[in-house]
């Protein structure tokens, strides 16, 4: 907070006594958006900028417990939001959490509402049953009334008091106000009758108004064991991912014994075996056997995937048939699993920018209620029906009790939870909640090809050497230089290299970064390898037979890739890379919604207009590289369109940044992970129409939720300070008015797990 604050050892900031961190960690810190009281600093993390690095420091550290309201609050252990005073709940729910204040909240409801019936039926009923004289009836009100304010009442004072000393005035501050002044001026009432003047006597005893006190507590007690109720639900789907993970794996030791260990005792490099019925432990690679393993629960894909020695496995999927013998690559934080669960966690402590409104108007909000209820008080008091004053203070304890700030709050936050969940349980992964409120405004989606519309696996097809040079040497060459690339089309050359038992040697000079190709020393001469822009940079004229080769293999759906040696053409490479099965249908189905799609490329355009006609795409772009990717982007975004980018590589990555919406294939390179707002577990492109789905559903129930809240205090605040009585008659009991305050927030959360179930 105060960068200037400089030392050489930990310790704590003598402005504001945060702990100091490390100086490359502070670098990485934005502030929050939302003003912290001082006293809560120490607590805070920010809640932009370094958010995504929260869940991991909270799975390395232990739970850390944050406010749904406000997710800049941050502190290990739980306890009450100093701004809003709602209950903190953990960052990363925990499966097996046990939920202290929902047992404590209803042990002091169900321990108290008795006396709340017995004060209840006495003040309704007691003149007419005749059991006590009226002053005596006062009395048996207020010790009837103490264990319901004074215990289970507790922890709300306690919450309106930090939000004074906080000056974070909010729901608490209201409800305690209000109860603290119908029950404080009842115990004056029936302790010293005699200070009040007559007008305020009614039926032999000055007016009390205990039950309005004891009713209130127990319907905002009940309103919150309603709310911590609904709002674990909304994490459920992290929990049920949670549950996912196997405890043990089977684990092959070096001298070929086997032991069932603690999955937290899996190291990189084990050998595990996973047998038929069980889940894959980590993240991992095949290196014996061959089996169908149910990969839905993590990708939405119902179909079993086949897997062989050499493929890919994740953790907490399950081996359905034959039995495997798997090499740990990722273990821990590391896992799918657990990048997963953190994206899910960080997505759903996100602000949406719709919330911005409500967050403004709830910055203010108690105060004016605050204002509102004294100007009751006072216009009841002067202008109103004897007696007045107590019409007056009914009226303005109803004015406080039924506003609900906290619906305003909740109105965003529980619809992205919730909507976050049910994404990821289908393959979808939002980094925040600003990318479900945008994505269903995209009109116009720009597509890579390689790893995006294909696997992702090219195979390597043929050679076309030139004078001078052999297929095999052409070959050779090229896979000895793209051993340093992490480029699909690479990876293809270097294993078909390897498969002919071709000699590859260490390649010197490497470079990499154009998205064109790759430049190099291999066996003292200097190569370049990529497409026909890379050519051009080098000066490598393209001889005719060779270019016609190129475009009859380009014909056919295949990748061409140039290979010049001391500034001269050697040869070209043909890889080619199926379409995924999965492609047609997420290119139909997107074009029926009415997006725009094109396609761009860094393949030549003979290639990516054969692969464009197979999926029916019209306007494509080849030999694209990352900085024209990046100005299409921008181009189109000048035009009026809001653009989504979806990408897997590298070369990806500053359009998938600067896009509207980036959308990276979760099969693709971390790189690309990192710069889009959405991942798409298994790179299946029919993720994208859920995405749309989603966000067009969560941002309609976010605007059911605003809504609700703003009509709710719109229309219940008047009321409650009498607007109607002239006309009707009508006045509201302090009592409905808690009921409905209580409802308010819960009937939020209820409406944003509809999501939940939505089809």
């Amino acid at each position: 907070m105060h960068p200037q604050i400089r030392q050489d050892a930990p310790g704590r900031c003598p402005i504001c006594q945060m702990h100091l961190v490390a100086e490359d960690e502070a670098s990485t810190t934005a502030h929050a958006h939302h003003p912290v009281p001082q006293d809560a600093r120490e607590h805070a993390a920010p809640a932009s900028g370094a958010h995504r690095a929260e869940p991991q420091r909270a799975a390395s550290e232990g739970t850390v417990y944050t406010c749904p309201m406000h997710p800049e609050i941050r502190q290990d252990h739980p306890g009450d939001c100093p701004i809003c005073g709602m209950s903190l709940e953990p960052l990363i729910p925990l499966d097996s959490e046990d939920d202290h204040e929902l047992r404590d909240f209803e042990r002091r409801f169900w321990y108290t509402l008795p006396f709340t019936v017995a004060v209840f039926v006495l003040a309704m009923f007691g003149h007419r049953l005749g059991w006590f004289d009226m002053s005596t009836q006062s009395w048996i009100e207020l010790v009837l009334s103490l264990p319901v304010v004074l215990w289970a009442g507790w922890p709300f004072f306690l919450r309106c008091w930090h939000s004074i000393k906080n000056r974070s005035p909010n729901m608490w501050t209201l409800i305690g106000l209000g109860t603290s002044a119908a029950f404080l001026y009842s115990v004056v009432a029936t302790v010293a009758p005699g200070v009040f003047p007559a007008s305020f006597v009614s039926m032999g005893r000055v007016a009390v108004y205990f039950e309005a006190a004891v009713v209130i507590i127990s319907l905002t007690m009940l309103g919150q064991i309603l709310e911590l109720k609904a709002r674990s639900q909304t994490s459920e789907a992290i929990k049920s991912l949670l549950r996912l993970a196997p405890k043990t794996a089977r684990r092959i030791n070096a001298d070929g014994g086997e032991e069932d260990v603690a999955l937290d005792h899996v190291h990189v490099g084990d050998l595990l075996r996973v047998r038929p019925g069980e889940k894959v432990p980590v993240d991992g690679i095949v290196t014996e056997g061959q089996s169908a393993v149910d990969e839905s629960m993590l990708t939405g894909e119902p179909v079993p995937v086949t897997k062989r020695t050499g493929d890919r496995l994740i953790g907490a999927t399950l081996n359905t048939s034959g039995a495997l013998v798997m090499r740990s690559e990722k273990v821990g934080a590391a896992t799918m699993l657990s990048q997963i669960v953190q994206m899910v966690a960080t997505a759903q402590r996100s602000r949406a920018p719709m919330q911005r409104m409500a967050d403004t108007v709830a910055g203010k909000f108690v105060l004016v209620v605050i204002a509102v209820a004294i100007a009751t008080f006072f216009v009841w008091g002067l202008f109103g029906p004897e007696p007045s004053w107590v019409y007056g203070l009914i009226n303005a304890v109803a004015v406080l009790i039924i506003a609900c700030p906290c619906a305003l709050g909740l109105a965003t936050p529980m619809s992205v939870m919730v909507a976050t969940g049910r994404a990821a349980s289908q393959g979808v992964l939002f980094r925040d909640a600003g990318a479900i409120e945008r994505m269903r405004e995209v009109d116009t989606l720009i597509i890579d090809k390689t790893g995006t519309l294909t696997e992702g696996r090219p195979a390597f097809d043929t050679a076309v050497a030139a004078p001078g040079f052999t297929p095999d040497e052409v070959l050779r060459l090229a896979a000895s230089l793209d051993q340093g690339s992490e480029h699909p089309l690479a990876d293809a050359i270097v294993r078909a290299a390897r498969e002919k038992g071709l000699q590859l040697v260490h390649a010197e000079d490497f470079e990499s970064g154009s998205g064109i190709g790759v430049r190099g020393s291999v066996d003292g001469r200097r190569l370049a390898l990529g497409n026909t822009a890379l050519m051009e940079q080098e000066g490598v004229t393209v001889t005719a037979p060779l270019q016609a080769d190129g475009e009859r293999l380009r014909g056919e759906g295949a990748s061409i890739v140039h290979l010049a040696v001391d500034g001269r053409l050697a040869g070209i490479l043909a890889v080619t890379d199926p379409i995924k099965k999965t492609t047609r249908e997420a290119i139909e189905t997107l074009q029926h919604s009415g997006l725009r799609i094109v396609m761009a490329t860094g393949d030549g355009l003979t290639t990516a207009k054969a692969v464009g006609a197979k999926l029916g795409i019209d306007e494509v772009y080849g030999e694209v590289k990352p900085q024209d990717k990046l100005a299409l982007v921008e181009r189109l975004q000048s035009e009026g369109h809001v653009v989504a980018m979806a990408g897997d590589g590298i070369n990806d990555a500053p359009a998938l940044a600067r896009a509207d919406v980036g959308i990276a294939m979760g099969t693709g390179t971390d790189v690309a992970m990192n710069s889009g707002q959405i991942t798409l577990i298994k790179g299946d492109l029919r993720g994208i129409a859920v995405s749309r789905e989603i966000s067009t559903d969560t941002v309609n129930n976010m605007r059911q939720n605003l809504m609700f809240a703003f009509v709710y205090n719109g229309i219940g605040v008047p009321i409650a300070a009498g607007v109607l009585y002239p006309f009707t008659g009508w006045l509201l009991s302090p009592m409905i008015a808690a009921l409905a305050m209580s409802l308010s927030s819960a009937s939020v959360i209820v409406n944003a797990l509809r999501l939940r179930i939505k089809k």
